[in-house]
């Protein structure tokens, strides 16, 4: 045998044995994190501020009653970021959810004053759900639901991560009273929302800024429901109409696709959208 035949034979053992190792390796690793369970898109719902989980339990309990998911989970979140995920998604899990309940459920963080500071902050929180099931599961894409301050969570964690390769990629939002360019009597924001014809705000609060960056970042393979609710005076009570759709500026022009739902009357209520049966129909066709 020649030299450089044994070289080649050599060489491509060698080779062999990495890849082998590399193998092994990667199975191990899997294993020793829990991750060699691959699901289905998992959806993670946030809830608003000063409330918990349990402001998802009607949306939930209506996916698993019309057979849209038969798997539900909890992600306890300490204010420090610590989660614990309480119950096992299954392997072949119908369209998994995550309520998560955040015990810092005000964005207060000691020190900490400036409201943008406060919920770059608070939106690792969404993160660090996403990190603790990835140790756990095996999945590619992600749903995200939010109410209230939860959709600011979520504006700020995609703001953040939408280009990090590390994270899974958006599939689908839905955003539920989104208070994107100030809350009603909020200290700074404008107050009155004035939209122009590609639904710019005329005047923008300083979180609205602070989201511009979407407007280059947000994940075009993603699409987006944004629902809001008018009680009759062009407002939920807490959030105007044209602030909730001032999301279309940020995201409208890189999602795969966009629509809006308006919830008339008086379950139109910011605090009962979350429990409203036309809201719950329109999230589980969407997502589902």
């Amino acid at each position: 045998m020649t030299t450089k035949r044994k070289s080649i034979i050599t060489g491509t053992l060698l080779l062999a044995l990495l890849l082998l190792a590399v193998y092994i390796f990667k199975n191990n690793y899997q294993k020793e994190n829990g991750a060699s369970i691959r699901i289905a898109t998992p959806t993670i719902f946030v809830h608003g501020w000063g409330s918990s989980y349990h402001a998802e339990e009607s949306m939930v309990a209506y996916a698993q009653k019309h057979h849209a998911t038969n798997s539900v989970i909890c992600a306890d979140v300490s204010s420090t970021g610590k989660v614990t995920l309480i119950g096992t998604i299954k392997k072949r899990a119908k369209n998994p959810i995550v309520e998560v309940n955040l015990q810092n459920n005000k964005s207060i963080f000691a020190g900490t004053n400036n409201q943008i500071t406060a919920m770059n902050k608070s939106s690792n929180y969404i993160k660090d759900v996403i990190i603790a099931l990835q140790k756990r599961y095996r999945f590619t894409r992600i749903n995200l639901v939010g109410h209230s301050m939860g959709n600011l969570q979520i504006a700020y964690y995609l703001r953040n991560n939408a280009t990090n390769a590390h994270m899974p990629q958006l599939n689908k939002q839905v955003s539920i009273a989104g208070h994107y360019n100030g809350y009603v009597g909020e200290q700074g924001a404008p107050n009155k929302t004035i939209l122009n014809h590609a639904d710019k705000p005329q005047k923008m609060s300083a979180d609205y800024r602070e989201l511009l960056n979407l407007r280059k970042k947000f994940p075009q393979k993603a699409a987006v429901l944004n629902i809001y609710g008018d009680m009759g005076s062009g407002s939920d009570g807490d959030v105007t109409v044209n602030c909730a759709r001032s999301y279309r500026y940020l995201v409208s022009k890189r999602a795969r696709s966009y629509q809006e739902q308006e919830i008339k009357g008086p379950r139109a209520q910011h605090s009962k959208l979350h429990e409203n049966t036309n809201v719950d129909r329109l999230l589980v066709n969407f997502l589902w």
